[in-house]
């Protein structure tokens, strides 16, 4: 899903191989947003879509910072990101 650089979309969102920059969070769910962190996620990190599961495109997996992470679309939708 290509969007305007300026428009925050979820992680989730992106399209295989499609690129962006992790601009917030949702914070309705704290305790994830903190094991997210914890993992390593943080603003202004680039992040990219890499591969979905067969069912449902869950899990997910993404390169960030280097590192290969696989995550639920549910806790891909918690992360906010700009496309690039």
């Amino acid at each position: 899903m290509i969007q305007d650089s300026q428009t925050p979309i979820t992680l989730r969102d992106l399209a295989k191989h499609e690129k962006a920059v992790i601009c917030g969070f949702d914070l309705s769910d704290a305790e994830l947003v903190t094991r997210l962190r914890e993992i390593g996620f943080a603003e202004g990190d680039p992040v990219e879509a890499l591969h979905f599961g067969l069912f449902g495109r869950n899990p997910m997996s993404v390169r960030l910072n280097g590192a290969l992470i696989a995550l639920r679309r549910s806790e891909a939708q918690a992360i906010l990101v700009k496309a690039l």
